[in-house]
């Protein structure tokens, strides 16, 4: 008799590359974010500089937030669990490797285009067509990578996580694709191959289904692996998470009028948009619902471990925040909320409390494991980031909500002879105090992620990649 044995050990050198790379971007996305939301306390903060203004940092905030940031922790997370649950090496490191550097050039050009002011202006799909072809390019390698691992598995069965990893993968190269058909006039000018109002439903189809998929879809398989990996307890439902999952991605592509209400889109598409948003809410609760309950039996973990007590509370804003956003959907709230600082409170509670909350506590899972070691280097500073996350949730969200319920309701006062009650300048007035805590809440959620890399820096540094390589070897024993 004897015994053959074939090691295969993952590829963690680009998981890990990712994994960094998401802690560098948060800061520096976070980082911006607050002081463009101290620009609109102290306006002074635009140095006259045309590159410095709200209206080109802004988009620069949110591609960094989403796609660098966001990006990064899909990428670690969907190579880590895709290698791991089909117990297969990635198809190709040359491949992955081009996915990492091809997607940071995609940054790094965002970064310098969007201060000089070349954009499409469309929501979240500012880039210019050069680097839009390039973001394209990596994306199909990217759908590659993961497709050709999951089709050389060795287990039988799919992981409902890359049911979703993969889904968000497809959709997301679909959206972008389309959304940026577009006519170049110069290497940096494009305009849109669609014209008005198709341009608007298209343009919007794709940005509510940027976090539909991007950020919603995918952060769910995110959730579907690292929620019972921490929690040390199966799913609660299977079953759930196959209907949740064909439920979400079946409703969620429809939902894109909402965002057009009262304008020149067709009423029937915006009736449809508002129904299928009402309805989306029912999968959505149902995900939230199956990851609050695979904690069944395991509550008491919440005392003691910071990284779980990220997952659940992320969850919790996921449910939130999924609630929040089919009531919005509603013509009549939308009416008062449209426009106003409302929808970037919204916002912030999918991406502070859930996007970011997830991808933090997945990533203080992952890292040790990828860089050998038993642990994070410090729970305390992990509790730290917690709060410090947490706080800065709440007081960015609930001053958001103040503020724009304030402005809708400003907007909307009429006198006795049908003219406005308060200028534009006198609502931008009372707004003034809910900008100072949302840069506050900002601040706060900014400052944890400088614990997190000081946290990550001194884990990385005590490591050994070559010990956590041999603990990923699986080992094929067959006897002859």
């Amino acid at each position: 008799m004897s015994t053959a044995i074939s090691p295969t050990a993952y590829n963690y050198k680009v998981v890990r590359q990712f994994a960094i790379m998401t802690v560098v971007w948060g800061i520096l996305g976070m980082g911006l974010g607050v002081f463009i939301a101290s620009q609109l306390v102290w306006p002074e903060l635009n140095f006259g500089l045309p590159w410095t203004t709200f209206g080109r940092l802004r988009p620069l905030h949110t591609n960094l937030v989403i796609f660098a940031f966001g990006g990064c922790a899909l990428f670690a997370t969907s190579y880590y669990v895709v290698q791991r649950t089909c117990q297969k090496r990635l198809i190709s490191d040359g491949l992955a490797a081009f996915t990492f550097w091809g997607w940071q050039a995609v940054i790094v050009g965002a970064g310098i285009s969007l201060p000089l002011g070349y954009t499409t202006t469309k929501e979240y799909a500012e880039l210019e067509w050069p680097i839009a072809i390039l973001l394209a390019i990596v994306w199909v390698i990217y759908a590659v990578v993961f497709f050709g691992t999951i089709a050389k598995r060795k287990t039988k069965h799919i992981y409902v996580g890359n049911w979703f990893y993969g889904a968000f993968i497809l959709v997301t190269a679909m959206l972008h694709i389309v959304n940026h058909a577009s006519l170049p006039v110069t290497l940096f000018k494009s305009y849109s191959a669609y014209a008005g109002a198709t341009d608007a439903m298209i343009q919007w189809w794709y940005g509510h289904n940027a976090v539909g998929f991007f950020l919603t879809t995918g952060f769910l398989g995110m959730m579907y692996y690292f929620v019972p990996k921490q929690a040390e307890r199966p799913i609660y439902s299977y079953r759930l998470s196959i209907v949740h999952f064909w439920a979400l991605i079946t409703l969620y592509i429809w939902a894109g009028p909402h965002h057009l209400h009262y304008t020149a889109l067709p009423d029937w598409a915006q009736s449809l948009g508002m129904a299928m948003s009402i309805i989306l809410l029912a999968p959505s609760w149902g995900g939230m619902i199956n990851g609050m309950m695979t904690l069944s039996g395991a509550w008491h973990k919440l005392r003691t471990d910071p990284i779980l007590r990220f997952l659940v509370v992320s969850l919790a804003f996921y449910g939130m925040s999924t609630f929040e956003g089919p009531m919005m959907a509603i013509k009549t709230v939308n009416s008062l909320s449209h426009y106003t600082d409302w929808t970037i409170g919204h916002v912030h509670a999918g991406a502070l409390g859930w996007v970011a909350m997830i991808s933090i506590g997945a990533l203080y899972h992952m890292i040790p494991k990828i860089f050998g070691r038993a642990q994070m280097h410090s729970v305390g500073l992990i509790n730290t980031h917690f709060w410090l996350a947490t706080i800065g949730t709440v007081l960015y969200i609930a001053s958001m909500w103040v503020n724009g319920i304030t402005q809708g309701l400003m907007w909307r006062a009429i006198n006795d002879d049908g003219t406005l009650t308060y200028s534009f300048v006198e609502a931008l007035q009372a707004s003034h105090p809910g900008y100072i805590v949302r840069a506050l809440g900002g601040a706060f959620f900014a400052s944890g992620m400088l614990f997190m890399a000081y946290n990550v820096w001194r884990t990385v540094r005590a490591s050994d990649p070559a010990e956590a390589e041999a603990a990923a070897k699986i080992a094929v024993v067959g006897a002859h």
